[in-house]
Order: C-alpha cells, then sequence, then structure tokens
C-alpha cells in the first residue's frame, strides 16, 4: 500500500509531495519516477506498486507542487490541458525541476535509478546529466531531450520512443542517436505515451519495460552469481 511523503529541496527548503511504494520482498534498489505534465496520476501510482513488486523502493515526486499542490486525475478538458503545459512551460520543461528530482534521489538508499515519461522522461534525461547519486535512467518518449542533446547523461541512460509519436519528430530521434552513438535509443511500433492508458500499445510497453529492467539490472553494481 503506497503513501503520500513529503520531501524538502535542498536549494531552498520547499516541502512537495512524493508517492511511495515499498518492496513487500528483497529490494533492488531505488527508483524516481519523474512524472508527465499530468502530475502523479493513478496510473503512476499504479506503475510505483510494479515496480516495487520487482524489489524497487519507489518514488513519484509531484514536480509541479510549486505552481499547485495535489496529484490531479488525467483531465481532457482544454482549460486543464493548457494550465499542465504550462507548467512544463515554467518549468523548463524539467530544468528547473531537478532541486526536487536530487530530494527524491537522496531519500533512497543506493542503488537508485531514475525513469519519467514525455515531460517526465526529458526530466529523466537532465537528471542523468545533472544530478548526483544515479545508478542509470530510462526516458521515454522524452520530446525536450532534443533540447538538450549537447548534454551527455553522467549515468547509464538508455531512451524509448515511438516511430509513429505525432509529438516528437523522427528527425530529433536521429539526432539523439548520432550525438550519442554509445546510449541504447529505442524505437517502437507505437505512437506517444505508448506506456500510459491514453497511448497504451501492449508490445512496445512489455518489451520497453524489459529492456528498462536489464539496463537496472546491469547497472545495480550487484554481481550475478551464474
Amino acid at each position: 500500500m503506497g503513501e503520500t511523503v513529503r520531501l524538502a529541496s535542498a536549494k531552498d527548503g520547499f516541502g512537495f509531495d512524493a508517492w511511495r511504494e515499498t518492496p513487500t520482498d528483497a529490494r533492488r534498489g531505488g527508483l524516481v519516477i519523474c512524472h508527465a505534465i499530468w502530475g502523479v496520476t493513478p496510473h503512476l501510482k499504479g506503475l510505483a506498486a510494479e515496480y516495487a513488486e520487482r524489489g524497487y523502493e519507489t518514488l513519484v515526486p509531484s514536480l509541479f507542487d510549486r505552481m499547485r499542490r495535489g496529484f490531479p486525475e488525467r483531465d481532457t478538458d482544454p482549460a486543464v490541458i493548457a494550465r499542465q503545459m504550462g507548467f512544463g512551460e515554467q518549468t523548463g520543461w524539467g530544468a528547473d525541476v531537478l532541486d526536487a528530482v536530487q530530494a527524491a534521489i537522496d531519500a533512497l538508499a543506493p542503488p537508485v535509478f531514475v525513469m519519467g515519461f514525455c515531460f517526465g522522461g526529458t526530466t529523466a534525461w537532465l537528471a542523468a546529466s545533472r544530478c548526483s547519486g544515479l545508478a542509470a535512467a530510462a526516458c521515454y518518449y522524452g520530446g525536450n531531450i532534443i533540447d538538450h542533446v549537447g548534454e551527455a547523461p553522467q549515468a547509464p541512460t538508455i531512451a524509448h520512443f515511438g516511430r509513429t509519436d505525432e509529438l516528437i519528430p523522427p528527425a530529433d530521434v536521429a539526432a539523439i542517436r548520432e550525438a550519442h552513438p554509445d546510449l541504447p535509443v529505442f524505437e517502437y511500433d507505437a505512437g506517444h505515451a505508448f506506456v500510459a492508458p491514453n497511448g497504451f500499445e501492449a508490445e512496445a510497453s512489455r518489451l520497453s519495460t524489459l529492456r528498462t529492467l536489464a539496463h537496472f539490472s546491469r547497472n545495480s553494481g550487484v554481481r550475478s552469481e551464474a
């Protein structure tokens, strides 16, 4: 059973909420999930529970708490969409919320991993580049990664994109791959948000999850006994 916890930014002490799930069995590590523009939705709470079942103590920080507190439901009302997009712009599409991500990383015992979706996919890329204490990162359909393509992740990073994503041009994915030839960039027969309910594509979700789990395991610092 998850719970809401309060974390504090190391930058200025600002308190913000995070959803926390703990493993019921052996712990593999800590995981920070960076949300899309919708915030800490029920879908992400469920995803956090799934990763906790796999052994990851998981935090989903509410990265927009400085603008609006709470864990909102996903809403298709144009005014709500405009508000949430505005939050993305106000936070530099992830660049200005890294103090919250760092606080979540610091709240977890190592090894600590980060993953994110859409807005959070870009945030996870920036965290891998600018935050400390990360063992690895997985970025899902981060539309603004291209704006930071010159930054090299300092933690091992993989990226997942949909081939028919209407929000991320194929040229952007190609540019990311060209700038970071040693970084695994995976593409799937899917559109945007293929892990989320609004764009779910079963095979892309399944395969990207397996690759993310393998990536985390390889970079956990735990040696295989095989």
